[in-house]
Order: structure tokens, then sequence, then C-alpha cells
């Protein structure tokens, strides 16, 4: 994939899901349920034991049109192993804008103000993250997409899945959704659980852009 499409995949699966736990080897399981549920971006996160190497077999695992991306990215060397491993864009919780305008995939950076947000989108970032989300609330990003409408930004942080609708509803292009939508089904937990989040998730996503 270009990094437009890349882009546009998150886009269009408007869930991000993050993968984070001890260790990433629940991730292959977890990575098929969400995909068959109709997610279709997984941001493996670095904090996570073996999370490089969880990157290169979900790249091998799954099919071509699923953005794999690396999360908690906060160096050079974190880009370069992630990237390495086949991760098609980077998120990070902050900003570090030469990272942002030298990374070779679209970097997602954390951001929390209007100022941190343009910093980000002039950089290059085609999506911003706003994080942490849940304190800050949809009617945030309705005040700041007022004057910035040009930028695309990821709320993540905190967000249920409940929360959906009213974020894309905001003006969000993507959520990032977390432990919340992954429960304890990357540490050996109920699968089946699991689907029924996503599913209802993906369902809110239809429902904000029906």
């Amino acid at each position: 994939m270009t990094d437009e499409d890349v882009t546009a995949a998150v886009i269009r699966s408007g869930i991000v899901a993050i993968l984070r736990a001890p260790t990433s080897d629940g991730f292959a399981a977890v990575a098929d349920v969400l995909v068959g549920a109709g997610i279709t971006a997984l941001e493996i996160t670095l904090t996570s034991h073996g999370a490089i190497d969880a990157i290169a077999g979900l790249r091998r695992q799954l099919p071509g049109s699923v953005a794999i991306g690396a999360g908690t990215v906060l160096t050079e060397d974190d880009v370069k192993a992630a990237v390495d491993a086949g991760a098609a864009f980077l998120v990070s919780p902050v900003i570090d804008v030469d990272l942002v305008a030298n990374s070779p995939v679209p970097f997602f950076p954390g951001t929390s103000t209007p100022t941190e947000m343009y910093a980000a989108h002039k950089a290059g970032a085609p999506i911003v993250k706003l994080f942490p989300a849940a304190g800050l609330g949809p009617r945030f990003l309705t005040d700041v997409r007022g004057p910035l409408p040009q930028i695309n930004v990821m709320p993540t942080g905190g967000i249920k899945i409940e929360d959906i609708a009213d974020w894309l509803f905001a003006g969000a292009k993507a959520v990032g959704v977390g432990g919340p939508l992954i429960g304890d089904a990357a540490s050996g937990g109920n699968l089946k659980a699991l689907a029924a989040r996503a599913r209802h998730a993906v369902s809110a996503v239809a429902f904000a852009r029906s």
C-alpha cells in the first residue's frame, strides 16, 4: 500500500484497534477476530513484549488490505525497527516533529492542544492523534475543527465502544480503541466476547456514517 492507501485504510476502518498486553503471544488470534469483524487497522504497541516480531508475523498472516501499525513509537530506533518489521503506519502518545517529518511511513503523533495539532499537521502528519481524548470529550474536537477543519483527527485514550459514534459525529476521521475493545482477549480471554465487542464497534462506525 502507498502512504495514501494506508491513511485511507485507517480512515475507512474508522477504528484503530490498539493491541497492548504484557506479551504479544495472543495478538495473532485477536487480530484474526478483529479483522473478521471488519476492523482493518491494527496498532501493535511497542510496550508489549515481542511487539516487533508480532508485527512481522501479522503482516504475513493478514490480508494486504489490513493496515498494521506500531504504537508507542518514541525514537528513531523505534521507527526503524517497526518499519523493518512491516509496520505501515506509526503512532506515538507525543509529538516529535522531527520523527513525523522524517518518517518513511505515515506517522500519527499524539497531541492535546490546537497548537500541537497544527504543528503535527504542518510537519506532515496525515492523521493527528488526540490523546488522551476521553478527558477532553467530543465537544473539544468540534470546537477545534471550527478553525482547523483541514486536520484529520483520531481521538485515542479511554474511548469506550459506546463513545465511538459521538466522536465520529464530532468530526473524528477514526478512533483508537484499546482496553474497552480488546479486554482480556490478548491474555487468554474470551475470543467470542471480543468478536461481539468488535461487531458492536463496527456497527457504531456504520451508524455514525450512515
